[in-house]
């Protein structure tokens, strides 16, 4: 059996590696490193795919968060909604700008921000809320939207782990995640559905006028070579990215599609245990990507287990042990006060599986039979 891993890209890459290892050097022979028609082209394809109205491409998903909030004229102590169950990246940009992050609940099942909490959370001082469509399950963005246009409030998309997610609307309209708000947002991070071989980022929009501006931010602030006009970073994808992204977004469905295929099996070795809660998905309105394959434990010491796999050479991750509401960084501003049942009870709980497009048949058998002798047999 080969060696397990939470995400094996090497032998992801040894599959398109002929046409990977071109697309690299006809940049390197081409010297032109930044920007250029590799950069536009990924943009382009990137950009009918999702079925949006611009893609601008950038540096990576932390720096998308963080211009989205620029372009949108947020100012120092304007509130913005967020899951505290999330990455740091999503708050961590709020704070960067002296923003307020307002932490807010999730739906237990499926990990998402909860429209109600949202709702009795806004204030005079709300200016966006920000839905993350975490462990690639849709957050509930109709119920988002609604709440939004009712209070006039941006919706910036966080979409790093929801890339190639399906939502259909109520009417039957299905649109990607990312697609939906003012602005989303996107990360290729090398473990992602869509990864780089280093970093990346990119955000997406309808807004013509909002796209560029988003594009001037993005370049220190200019339009116009050496005419700075507002205040911007040094935000870009580079061109080997670009080229590598450009292949690898041809094979996202493939790659969504043999994810679905690893949760299938986990799901069904899984199935009426009465202690692990496998992924919810509400297919009401989300498919799901499975970024992540996490499960909630009953009555099971989780800390055990993940040392118990380690053992067995089966690797395990918690995403997040430690959510935002309780982070020091926060605590001087008296954000690690909030009281959140459903994310710390969840935090306690929950525990991520291998999962990428490389798990055979043999690897998932062996996985889902060590975390079962563990659970029986305690």
């Amino acid at each position: 059996m080969k060696p397990i891993q939470m995400v094996d890209t090497k032998t992801q890459y040894l599959k398109i590696k002929s046409a990977v290892d071109e697309a690299i050097h006809e940049v390197l022979d081409s010297a032109q490193y930044i920007g250029g028609k590799v950069v536009q082209d990924f943009a382009t394809a990137l950009n009918t795919y999702h079925g949006s109205g611009f893609t601008i491409p950038c540096a990576n998903g932390t720096d998308a968060l963080q211009i989205a909030m620029m372009a949108l004229d947020l100012q120092p102590g304007d509130e913005v909604i967020t899951p505290s169950f999330t990455y740091i990246a999503t708050t961590e940009v709020v704070a960067l700008l002296r923003l307020k992050p307002v932490f807010v609940e999730v739906n237990p099942e499926t990990f998402c921000i909860d429209p109600e909490a949202v709702r009795k959370a806004i204030t005079p001082k709300t200016k966006a809320i920000v839905p993350v469509h975490l462990y690639g399950h849709a957050a509930p963005m109709e119920e988002i939207l609604a709440i939004a246009k009712e209070h006039n409030l941006y919706v910036i998309e966080d979409n790093a782990q929801g890339i190639g997610c399906d939502y259909t609307f109520s009417n039957g309209t299905t649109k990607k995640t990312g697609t939906m708000g003012h602005i989303g947002c996107t990360s290729f991070y090398p473990s992602k559905n869509l990864g780089a071989y280093g970093d990346g980022g990119a955000m997406f929009t309808n807004d013509a006028e909002l796209a560029e501006k988003l594009r001037m931010i993005a370049n220190h602030g200019q339009q116009k070579r050496y005419h700075h006009d507002i205040v911007g970073c040094n935000s870009r994808l580079d061109a080997i990215q670009a080229a590598i992204l450009n292949i690898k977004l041809q094979h996202l469905d493939e790659y969504i599609a043999a994810r679905r295929n690893a949760a299938d099996f986990y799901n069904k070795a899984f199935a009426n245990h009465p202690q692990i809660k496998i992924p919810f998905v509400d297919s009401s309105y989300s498919n799901h990507v499975y970024h992540q394959y996490t499960l909630k434990l009953e009555g099971v010491d989780r800390d055990a287990l993940c040392s118990y796999l380690a053992e067995k050479n089966v690797p395990s991750m918690i995403y997040y042990p430690v959510p935002g509401h309780k982070q020091k960084v926060f605590a001087s501003v008296g954000l690690n006060n909030v009281n959140l049942e459903t994310t710390d009870w969840l935090t306690e709980r929950v525990i991520s599986l291998p999962i990428h497009t490389e798990l055979d048949e043999e690897q998932l058998s062996y996985i889902t039979t060590q975390v079962l002798n563990f659970i029986n047999n305690k």
